[in-house]
């Protein structure tokens, strides 16, 4: 794998999980707890014996670039590995980068530079688990100049992703985007199924220098590896299709594109299940990290028939306080304090969120740093949630923002009545 070269695309803005990605990147958006997006790829790497990995990052990358620093300084410099934080530096031109295949082509120089005869472009928002190693053995079996990944979906979900047609070598004739009609072009790997592409993209480097090269000169591309470099080199160029397989051994697949905000939520409750559906704990196929300087996490309080800290089929990470209150089916980011007579349920909490006595919190997302009153009542009035601030998608997921911090919902008053009356 040393003559592999890999990039990974980090410089997203991800408007479509605002708020979450107002000041972070989407790569750096908190998964299981105490992992970042951006780990599960970079873990696919390590897994998969890639020791030169260019990230290139651009968006509010302030602390993508110190994680890179911090968590991923594993590899040996003396043996020529590196995992290298890679801002844009318009080397090339005067713009920022305009699309996935612009980002790699402004950094042309550094490919060229490492001399590696493939490479390896990657996402870095995507949660799966996968070996790149038998990709660039399919790579060369197939003697492929650029093979795409691909995974297996059903042709009614075929309208969600972009799907390939293939001949019965594995070559792509055509690629679809999202198609709308009920014949999508089945996949030669299962003729019951189609292939999605995966946005995973193994390139001979000539051939990737070239086409990178011929897009930017081209003013009417959208400079994106899917709408514009794979479909100009089928038919001129060995396009092969590769089918995912999946190093979570499940019987099902596992990829998710966590690009919407019901999307992150439900991988990071796929995490929750007494079996997981995205295995944590398999020491064959680590997920790597920084390790939180917390101190481990601890439940107090058990007075039977008043208050008792307890967590129920929960991920409950280091520096968790469960005070007197219940957490179930819910996953606890480093430093959460949930305080006396608290429920919080079918929840994803980000870091160092405090969350108030006797509040009641149902299927939210609670950023980083914010303060819960007491009282405080989520997900249960959705239009009393949005009126004080709250962003709720169609599907009734509630995302409490930072700038809600000591935010007091409407229900709040009534909450504090209630329970003044209880005693």
């Amino acid at each position: 794998m040393e003559r592999v070269l890999t990039i990974l695309l980090a410089g997203g803005a991800g408007e479509r999980l605002a708020p979450l990605t107002l000041e972070e990147p989407k790569p750096m958006m908190p998964f299981g707890g105490i992992y970042r997006l951006v780990d599960v790829t970079l873990s696919n790497c390590i897994n998969s014996g890639l020791t030169k990995i260019l990230v290139l990052t651009q968006y509010k990358a302030l602390s993508l670039n110190r994680h890179i620093r911090e968590a991923w300084n594993i590899l040996s410099p003396e043996l020529g590995q590196f995992i290298e934080a890679v801002p844009p530096t318009r080397r090339l031109t005067d713009t920022w980068y305009l699309g996935t295949a612009d980002a790699v082509y402004q950094n042309i120089q550094s490919i060229e530079e490492e001399g590696a005869p493939y490479t390896l472009i990657l996402s870095a928002d995507h949660v799966y688990k996968m070996n790149y190693r038998r990709m660039l053995h399919w790579h060369i079996q197939r003697a492929a100049e650029l093979s795409v990944a691909t995974t297996q979906v059903s042709p009614y979900d075929a309208s969600r992703f972009g799907v390939v047609d293939m001949d019965d070598t594995y070559s792509i004739r055509a690629f679809e985007e999202k198609p709308q009609h009920d014949r999508p072009a089945r996949s030669h790997f299962h003729t019951d199924v189609c292939s999605a592409s995966m946005g995973v993209y193994l390139f001979s480097t000539d051939v990737l220098l070239e086409a990178l090269r011929e897009d930017a000169g081209d003013s009417t591309s959208s400079h994106d590896f899917g709408r514009d470099i794979l479909p100009n080199l089928m038919g001129r160029r060995r396009v092969v299709a590769y089918d995912f397989v999946d190093e979570n051994r499940k019987d099902v697949r596992y990829w998710r594109d966590v690009g919407t905000l019901d999307a992150y939520y439900e991988a990071n409750m796929d995490l929750v299940a007494v079996t997981p559906v995205f295995n944590l704990y398999d020491p064959d196929w680590p997920i790597r990290t920084a390790m939180p300087k917390y101190p481990p996490a601890k439940f107090v309080f058990a007075e039977e028939g008043r208050r008792m800290g307890v967590a129920l089929d929960s991920l409950v990470s280091h520096g968790c306080i469960i005070s007197g209150g219940r957490c179930v089916l819910s996953v606890l980011s480093p430093g959460v304090r949930i305080n006396s007579h608290c429920v919080v349920e079918n929840s994803v909490v980000f870091s160092n969120v405090v969350i108030g006595r006797h509040s009641r919190i149902r299927r939210a997302i609670i950023e980083d740093n914010v303060r819960l009153p007491e009282f405080t009542e989520i997900g249960f009035d959705l239009d009393a949630d949005a009126r004080a601030g709250c962003f709720v998608t169609d599907s009734g997921l509630v995302v409490v923002p930072r700038y809600s911090v000591g935010t007091e919902t409407p229900n709040t008053k009534r909450l504090r009545a209630d329970a003044m009356n209880a005693r």
